[in-house]
């Protein structure tokens, strides 16, 4: 199984994922503020995008390491993306 070793990668991928809680709940605010449905689905989409960011940099990680085939590699991207 394929893990984070680089200590610099694993700190990038936490803090994007601290970012995106960040956005998540600045979501919940504005649900509960009763914000415009428009600027809701915006920041929704913004959060999405963060962590569509993250996971990609996730799979970069296993592509730098090296230890999974080209194959599983695209299985992963078709199964997870």
């Amino acid at each position: 199984m394929t893990t984070v070793h680089d200590p610099a990668r694993q700190r990038a991928l936490v803090l994007r994922l601290k970012r995106v809680e960040g956005q998540l709940r600045g979501i919940q605010k504005l649900i509960e503020g009763n914000a415009d449905c428009e600027i809701v689905a915006q920041q929704m989409a913004a959060a999405r995008k963060a962590l569509d960011k993250t996971f990609f940099a996730m799979v970069g990680c296993v592509i730098a390491q090296g230890d999974v085939p080209p194959d599983d590699v695209a299985d992963m991207l078709s199964r997870f993306a």
